[in-house]
Parts: C-alpha cells; sequence; structure tokens
C-alpha cells in the first residue's frame, strides 16, 4: 500500500529570533566584538545621562528673578538666567514698548509662508510676489519705523534671535533667485556673460564670510561718496546676500548639469526659446534635483549669521555672550549657550524636515 506524503505546516520561528530579543541579538549582540562595543556604550550612556538629566532638569532652578536662587548646594542649571535675560535674547535692545512691532511682522511673515505651504490655497504667484517684494518694505517699515506715527528704532538696537532671522531670511530670499541668474549665466553661450558670472562666483566663494562681513562694514564707505551712509546693517546684509548667492549658484548649477541634453533638443523641437525652456522645462527639474544641497547651503547661512558680531552686530549667539558679562550673573555661561544652542537646533531641524516634506512632495526620489 503506497504511503500518501503529507506536508508538515511551518514551525514558528526560535523565540530568540522574533520580537525584542531577536532584535537586540541582531542589532546589538550579534558577535562577541559587537557584544562589546554595545555594553562600553551602555556604561557610557549610564555614567553620562543621569547626571545630566538631574542637572538640566531635576536639580535646575527654574524659578527666581536674581541669582540668589542659584547659589544653593546641589543646585543644577540656573535657568532664571534664562528667564530673566529672555527678552533681551529674542529681541536685543530693541525698546520693549516696540516689541509688539516685531511680533506683528514675524506673525504676518508665519502666514504667508503657511499659505504658500499649504497645497490648496489659490493664487499662491500673487502670495509669492507679496511675500518676496511687498512684505520687505513693510517689515522694514514696521521694525524701523519713522512712518504712520511709528517711534523709529535705529539698526543698531535690533539684536538677538530677532536679528538673526533677519539676516538669514534676508539672505537666503535675496541669494537664490540671484545665484538662479549666474549659474544660467555661467552656462550661458555668451562669452563676456559666461565670463562675468565665473569671476564673480570663483571670487566670492574664494574669500571666508568673515572678510566679505569686515570689508562690507569697514572697506565699503570709504569708496562711498562724500556725505553718503549706508546702514551697517544693510551692508552686511548685502554682503551676506552676495555671498550666498555665489554657492547657491553652484548648487544650482550642479542641478542643471544633471538635466540629460534630450530635454533641451524636445524643448527645441518645441519651438521654445531660451526664457522658456528654463522657465518651463529646465529649472523646474534642476530645482527638485538640488532641494537637500540648497537647504544645506542655507542652514549654513543660518549658522554663519554669528560671524556679524565681527562688526559690532549682536545677533543671538553674540547677545548671550554678551550677557555673560553681566557682573550679576557671571558662572552661568553653559546656560546661555544651551539656550541658544537649542533655538539654531530647532531652526536647523525644521528646515531640515521642510526639505524633506518638498522633496516627498516633488517626488525626487529621495529615500528617509
Amino acid at each position: 500500500m503506497a504511503e500518501t506524503f503529507e506536508k508538515h505546516p511551518d514551525l514558528p520561528p526560535p523565540a530568540s529570533e522574533v520580537g525584542v530579543v531577536g532584535w537586540l541579538r541582531k542589532n546589538l549582540f550579534s558577535s562577541p566584538f559587537n557584544s562589546v562595543l554595545t555594553i562600553l556604550a551602555l556604561y557610557g550612556l549610564y555614567l553620562t545621562i543621569p547626571p545630566m538629566v538631574n542637572w538640566l532638569f531635576i536639580d535646575a532652578a527654574w524659578r527666581g528673578t536674581d541669582r540668589a536662587v542659584c547659589d544653593g548646594e546641589g543646585i543644577g542649571a540656573c535657568w532664571v538666567f534664562v528667564s530673566a535675560r529672555f527678552n533681551q535674547f529674542i529681541y536685543g535692545t530693541y525698546p520693549e514698548m516696540e516689541q509688539w512691532r516685531v511680533n506683528l511682522g514675524a506673525g504676518i511673515f508665519v502666514f504667508l509662508l503657511l499659505l504658500l505651504s499649504l497645497p490648496k490655497v489659490p493664487g499662491k504667484l500673487w502670495i509669492a510676489a507679496l511675500t518676496l517684494f511687498v512684505y520687505p518694505f513693510v517689515a522694514f517699515a514696521l521694525f524701523h519705523g519713522g512712518v504712520m506715527g511709528l517711534k523709529e528704532v535705529e539698526t543698531t538696537l535690533w539684536g538677538g534671535l530677532m536679528l538673526t532671522l533677519i539676516l538669514s531670511t534676508v539672505g537666503i530670499v535675496a541669494a537664490l533667485p540671484l545665484g538662479i541668474l549666474l549659474a544660467l549665466g555661467r552656462r550661458s553661450n555668451m562669452p563676456i556673460t559666461r565670463a562675468i558670472c565665473v569671476v564673480f562666483i570663483e571670487l566670492w566663494r574664494g574669500v571666508p564670510l568673515i572678510t566679505v562681513l569686515f570689508m562690507a562694514s569697514v572697506m565699503l564707505p570709504l569708496f562711498l561718496p562724500a556725505g553718503v551712509e549706508f546702514d551697517k546693517l544693510l551692508r552686511a546684509l548685502l554682503g551676506i546676500a552676495l555671498f550666498q548667492a555665489a554657492y547657491v549658484a553652484e548648487v544650482v548649477r550642479g542641478g542643471l548639469q544633471a538635466i540629460p541634453k534630450g530635454q533641451f533638443e524636445a524643448a527645441a523641437a518645441l519651438g521654445l526659446n531660451y526664457g522658456k525652456t528654463m522657465v518651463l522645462i529646465i529649472l523646474p527639474q534642476a530645482l527638485k534635483l538640488v532641494i537637500p544641497g540648497l537647504v544645506v547651503t542655507f542652514i549654513e547661512l543660518f549658522k554663519d549669521t554669528t560671524l556679524v558680531a565681527i562688526i559690532g552686530l549682536f545677533d543671538l549667539l553674540g547677545i548671550v555672550q554678551s550677557a555673560l558679562t553681566d557682573p550679576n550673573w557671571l558662572g552661568f555661561a553653559l546656560e546661555g549657550f544651551i539656550f541658544a544652542g537649542l533655538l539654531y537646533w530647532v531652526f536647523c531641524f525644521g528646515m531640515s524636515r521642510y526639505s524633506l516634506y518638498l522633496e516627498k512632495r516633488f517626488e525626487t526620489g529621495h529615500k528617509r
């Protein structure tokens, strides 16, 4: 009598290969050497994390108005220093009674950005034009005053996070279109245009930003006609925008070179002129490809704004450092730098996440 073959049901995987135990064996204890490294890393975290948490949160001084609450035995971080100086860290020496103007300007800008970022908002072209060409004048009128009955506030009083955001935002907005034009000019078939763009890009990329700021602050007024005064902040903004445009141009040029030659030939076959070819066919594809590179340059610019301290402008880091020289708050440098670092991280991380959102929205093939 012939035996009938019956397939046995599949056995479940061993308990040591699934779940938490399986993940630990696969990722942390896959070999003796990796096990030793894992144990050493865990021991290092055990030595550093609990004391850090105690100093930052549990033993920290959170309430108070002077340093007396921070001088007791066993007191951790003195966050009273940050709360006492918070207004200065955000607005610099901007008059307290006029700070509503800064808040209003920031609120308008955030509202415009939200309109631009939401997918189904109509009239985005007009909103973008309003943001680029009208809002800067409205913001300057609000911040500086001297019009519509607003009290005039000199730019020398601007500082803190407010100044950091102004420098980085203006630098980014001004550098992007200028960088695109420079990138197109560097790939132009016209020798003079190409030569001018190459010289501009290589010149500005060849000098450090700190030199550009120094030249804009100290040397530029020497070449202006007698009686002509140029605000120091505007000089710094001009130098930052030109400097950043050179880097943006090279990033965009990388995207232009990545576009297949067939795209140019297809546009020519359709009878499109140079302008329509670039605006409708080439640039949309090139800019999508260089989103990560552009965001990297913008993040670098945001952090490089700290260099304006060399020309006497007090951005967030500069205003924190100046607060540390107050005799009433000596010895709390670490708290000030942690607060400044946290703010920088929040904005840089936000730009990074927005970059990932744009890549996903435009389907550039980026993998998280």
